[in-house]
């Protein structure tokens, strides 16, 4: 008789080998938005969709600041080239931001999260947005026009190549009217680099809140890069738990947005009086005002940061702003005095602007002569980059050229 496998002995004990007979375990209990995030489920003309709404009395804080948009919005419109908005109520203008199904756009990239933000009487009120489903998607697009019905200018961070495009194209696929279409926009994210390109090594949202604004988020935080993944998860297990730190994070932008334009506003309205400005960001903001037209402002913010001191390379270009803005100016005693502290220093560009000033303005052209050739010797003496060199040099040469023969005449 064969000896009894040890198979066949676990058999007779009754042990079950395997997963046969083995009972599954219960799928996961699907757990709605509804149970995770106070909200609510309100009905459009596509059906329903989930909404979240959120107040903020006039005194949050926000980082060191609040969230109260009482600066004058002028020079803010002017940047925006939207001058008819100037003296348009606070409550004119939306801050909205998406959270979307990819990060790369692209025809098949939806918004599941829209959260839009804007001014009421009693503070500040954040309405977000959420498609629970993406069959969901007319009935979120409505509820988002319908809240949009007030807006006369759309503020965002990045949003003119992301957030827009991507909503204009959803309410087209869906065969709607997008209410974006047309409407001014104020993107952040180019103003903020003009602002802060000296200064800051980036310019997200996220770190002008901690450097600007001086927020800093919770743990509650989950990465932009991780939200689509996510959400998709969310979509096969039908548990939204994981997506309160996804409300948190749209949620925090909104309110990093109105913080920021509310900086920025005050800033552009009264840039002299701002207190513990960094010089560089002088220098951003008066180039900032120059463009605008502001010149003596401008001026003012070029002479301060020279006064409170610059890094060499800022200083020689700051002070070169400021000379030439002299000289458009006709303050010809003030450009001098620049351009002869620059040339000092070994800077071309004040040799040739004295070269030019002595032979178009005072008629002197030995001193003309002998500017040219002071310019001609620092570009001799120093390390500029061939392009560079070449310039200078064919300028000079040919100046001095034509200084000669005009003191040839005069002789």
């Amino acid at each position: 008789m064969a000896e009894e496998s040890l198979e066949d002995k676990l058999k007779a004990l009754g042990v079950k080998l395997g997963s046969q007979g083995v009972p599954r375990p219960p799928p996961p209990r699907a757990l709605p938005i509804e149970s995770v995030i106070p909200g609510e489920l309100i009905q459009t003309a596509f059906g329903e969709t989930f909404r979240i709404l959120a107040n903020y009395p006039p005194d949050y804080r926000h980082g060191n600041g609040d969230l109260n948009l009482t600066a004058p919005l002028k020079r803010m419109a002017e940047w925006g080239h939207a001058d008819h908005l100037a003296d348009d109520p606070r409550a004119s203008f939306f801050f909205l931001d998406t959270e979307t199904s990819g990060l790369a756009g692209g025809a098949g990239t939806f918004a599941f999260l829209v959260g839009i933000g804007r001014y009421t009487q009693e503070g500040f009120e954040l309405a977000q947005f959420f498609m629970r489903d993406p069959a969901e998607e007319p009935a979120l697009l409505a509820a988002v026009s319908a809240y949009l019905s007030g807006c006369r200018a759309l503020v965002t961070f990045n949003g003119k190549a992301f957030d827009a495009p991507l909503l204009n194209a959803r309410y087209t696929l869906q065969g709607m009217t997008s209410p974006l279409a047309g409407m001014v926009h104020f993107d952040l994210l180019p103003l903020a680099r003009r602002l802060w390109r000296e200064r800051l090594p980036s310019r997200t949202l996220g770190y002008l809140e901690n450097a600007i604004l001086g927020h800093t988020r919770t743990q509650e935080e989950v990465p932009g890069w991780l939200i689509p993944e996510m959400y998709f998860e969310y979509l096969r297990s039908r548990d939204a738990r994981p997506l309160a730190g996804v409300f948190y994070h749209n949620a925090t932008d909104v309110l990093s947005m109105a913080a920021l334009f509310r900086y920025i506003v005050r800033l552009l309205a009264d840039p002299l009086t701002e207190p513990f400005l960094d010089t560089l960001d002088r220098i951003s903001l008066g180039r900032l005002f120059e463009e605008l037209g502001y010149d003596e402002i401008a001026a003012q913010l070029y002479r301060s940061s020279l006064e409170q001191g610059l890094p060499e390379s800022h200083r020689w270009i700051t002070l070169e702003r400021l000379s030439l803005l002299c000289k458009r100016r006709g303050e010809w005693e003030a450009a001098l005095s620049l351009w002869q502290e620059a040339a000092a220093g070994g800077q071309v560009f004040a040799c040739v602007e004295l070269a030019k000033y002595f032979e178009h303005r005072r008629h002197e052209y030995a001193e003309a002569a002998r500017w040219s050739e002071a310019g001609l010797a620092i570009v001799a003496a120093s390390n500029f980059p061939a392009y560079l060199r070449n310039q200078w040099n064919s300028e000079l040469t040919h100046r001095l050229q034509r200084l000669r023969k005009l003191m040839g005449r005069s002789g």
